[in-house]
């Protein structure tokens, strides 16, 4: 299998590192989205306690490398062109205000949830 990988051209390579980066992305988003709505509906279970761990180990790593994410840096080996998203298939506003947006939703489903287990 990854001997196939070396005959792949460096766009096809770069789509690649798209896919996993926006997968990865939305199963971010989806534990984040499931925080909020476990805290506003009080549907504070364990799952919710599982997104919340999965999302700070999230954001230990992107603290470790300077706020940004590991697969930027792979894509970054197989373009030249680097604008705002280029690494991940999300509208170019969306993957500027990616971090704020999202970083902004989890502490509001955290203090939610913290203000339904109180």
């Amino acid at each position: 299998m990854f001997e196939n990988i070396k005959s792949l051209t460096d766009m096809q390579k770069l789509n690649i590192v798209r896919i996993i980066h926006t997968t990865i992305w939305c199963v971010f988003v989806a534990a984040i989205l499931y925080v909020c709505y476990a805290g506003i509906f009080d549907r504070v279970n364990t799952l919710v306690w599982v997104c919340i761990g999965i999302v700070l180990i999230e954001c230990a790593v992107l603290l470790i490398n300077r706020w940004k994410c590991p697969l930027t840096s792979l894509a970054f080996k197989y373009t030249d062109n680097h604008p705002i998203g280029f690494d991940i298939f999300l509208p170019k506003w969306l993957a500027r205000y990616n971090k704020i947006l999202f970083s902004t939703l989890f502490i509001i489903g955290i203090l939610l949830v913290l203000w339904r287990t109180i």
